[in-house]
C-alpha cells in the first residue's frame, strides 16, 4: 500500500523541526557566541568547544547501536524519539540561562542538548526504509534534508529580524548582557517542539517483534553483537560505513566549526553569520531537492562521490584564501554538496539495510558517524591551540574528505542491493543465508 502523502511530510517536517538546533546553535550562532563572548578568548573558546563535540561524538557512537537493537526489538522507536527531542528542547532552553563566563553552564547545557539532538536523529531516520518506496528512497530523503534546510533558513530569518539585528527585539527581550543573542536558544526550543509534533501524530511506529519485549536489554546486547557478526554478510553496507566514519567527520567538524572560522578568522559579526547562514540554507536546500533526484537516477554512491570532490575544492579555497569573496565561494559549495551528500548517504544505507533490521542498521550507520567523530573536533582544537591559529585547525578536515573519498570507492552499489533481497553470494568463509 503507497504511504500517505501525509505521512511523508510529517516524517520530513521533522528534519524542518531539528534543523533549527543544528543551525542557530551548532554552527552559526551560539558556538560563535560561546567563543566570542562566553569563553575567555577566541582559541580557549575553540578548544573548549571541540572539547563538547568530541564528547557528543563519544556518546552516541556508544549509545546509539545499543539503544537501536533495543528500538527494532521492542517497538520504542518512537518512545526514544520522543525523549530524545524532549531533552533537546529543554538543553536548547537551559541554554539562554548561560551568561558570559559560565563556560562550565554553557558546556554543559550544549553538551546534553547536542547528544539528544543526534540521538533524535538515529530513530528518525530508521522510519525512512518504512515509509518510502524503494525507487523513490533517494527523493524521500532528499525532501526531507531539503525541508530541513528551509526550517533553518526560516529559522534563521526569524533570529536575524526578531532578535540579532533587531532595534528592539521582540517579546521584550534588551541588548543587555546580550540577552537578544541568547534568546535565539528560547527560538529553537520553541521550533523543535512545535514542528515535531506531526511525526508523533501521523507516522506509525513499527509493531515490537513478538516475544522479544521481555529481557530487552540482555536481548538487546545479544542481538547487536549478532547485528556485528552478521555484517560481514553485507560487505557493501559495512565499507560505506566505514567511508562515513571519516567523510561525515569532516563534515561535522565543519558544521561544529564554520561559524567559529568565520567568525574568528574572517571578523564576522553575528548578523554576518546570520546572513552567511541564510544564504548557505539556501544553497543547500538546493542541493538537497536537486540531487535527491540525481541520487535516485546515478545512484547514491555516485552523489556521495560528487558531493566529496565538491567538499574537498571548498575546503582547500577556505584553508589558502585570506578574500571573503572566495571564502563565501567556498561556504556556498560546502552548503550546495552537504545537503546531498547526507541524504544519499541516507538513503544508499536504506537501500541495503536488510528487512526488520532499521533500527540496528542505522544505530551502526549513526556510530559511523560518530565512532570517530570525537576526532575532528579534538584535532583540531589542539592544532589550533598548538599554532594559534583556527586554519591549521580546520586543515585537518581535509584529511577525512580524502580518505572518505578514497573508500566510498570501494562499495558496489549494486551488489549491495542484492544482498538485502538475499541474492548476493556471501563472502568467503561466512556462512549463506537461510
Amino acid at each position: 500500500m503507497p504511504t500517505p502523502r501525509r505521512t511523508i511530510l510529517a516524517w520530513c517536517l521533522y528534519d524542518f523541526a531539528n534543523s533549527a538546533f543544528t543551525t542557530l546553535v551548532v554552527t552559526f550562532i551560539y558556538a560563535a557566541f560561546f567563543t566570542k563572548v562566553i569563553a575567555p578568548d577566541e582559541v580557549t573558546g575553540t578548544w573548549l568547544w571541540s572539547r563538547s563535540v568530541s564528547i557528543t561524538a563519544i556518546a552516541v557512537a556508544l549509545l546509539s547501536p545499543f539503544l537501536g537493537v533495543l528500538a527494532d526489538r521492542g517497538g520504542y522507536r518512537k518512545r526514544f524519539l520522543g525523549f530524545f527531542t524532549l531533552v533537546a528542547v529543554l538543553g536548547s532552553t537551559l541554554l539562554y540561562t548561560a551568561m558570559p563566563g559560565e563556560v562550565v553552564k554553557a558546556l554543559f547545557w550544549f553538551t546534553v542538548a547536542n547528544i539528544a539532538f543526534e540521538m533524535g536523529g538515529v530513530f528518525y531516520n530508521a522510519f525512512l526504509p518504512d515509509i518510502a518506496p524503494p525507487d523513490r528512497i533517494g527523493r524521500v530523503s532528499g525532501y526531507g534534508w531539503a525541508l530541513g534546510y528551509v526550517g533553518g533558513l526560516s529559522a534563521l530569518g526569524l533570529a536575524l529580524v526578531g532578535f540579532v539585528d533587531a532595534e528592539a527585539p521582540w517579546f521584550g527581550f534588551s541588548k543587555e548582557g546580550y540577552q537578544h543573542i541568547r534568546a535565539t536558544n528560547l527560538l529553537v526550543a520553541a521550533w523543535f517542539a512545535v514542528f515535531s509534533l506531526p511525526l508523533f501524530l501521523w507516522v506509525r511506529e513499527r509493531p515490537a517483534r513478538a516475544g522479544n519485549t521481555g529481557g530487552a536489554l540482555a536481548d538487546s546486547v545479544r542481538q547487536l553483537l549478532r547485528t556485528l557478526r552478521e555484517i560481514r554478510r553485507y560487505p557493501d553496507i559495512f565499507r560505506l560505513l566505514l567511508a562515513r566514519l571519516f567523510y561525515a567527520d569532516g563534515l561535522n567538524t565543519i558544521f561544529a566549526f564554520g561559524g567559529i572560522y568565520a567568525a574568528g578568522t574572517f571578523g564576522f559579526t553575528f548578523e554576518e553569520l546570520l546572513f552567511f547562514g541564510l544564504v548557505l540554507n539556501v544553497a543547500a536546500g538546493a542541493g538537497a531537492f536537486g540531487l535527491g533526484f540525481v541520487d535516485d537516477w546515478l545512484g547514491g554512491k555516485r552523489t556521495i562521490q560528487i558531493s566529496l570532490l565538491g567538499f574537498i575544492a571548498a575546503t582547500v579555497t577556505a584553508l589558502l584564501t585570506g578574500r571573503r569573496a572566495l571564502f563565501w565561494g567556498a561556504g556556498l559549495l560546502i552548503g550546495l554538496c552537504g545537503g546531498p551528500n547526507q541524504a544519499a548517504s541516507r538513503s544508499l544505507m536504506g537501500r541495503f539495510v536488510p528487512e526488520n533490521k532499521q533500527n540496528e542498521f542505522y544505530g551502526l550507520f549513526a556510530f559511523s558517524g560518530k565512532a570517530t567523530a570525537f576526532m575532528g573536533p579534538f584535532l583540531l582544537g589542539e592544532l589550533t591551540r598548538l599554532f594559534g591559529s583556527q586554519r591549521a585547525g580546520m586543515a585537518v578536515v581535509l584529511v577525512f574528505f580524502v580518505i572518505g573519498l578514497a573508500l566510498i570507492h570501494r562499495v558496489d552499489e549494486a551488489r549491495g542491493k542484492r544482498a538485502k533481497t538475499g541474492t548476493a553470494r556471501p563472502p568467503a568463509g561466512s556462512p549463506g543465508r537461510p
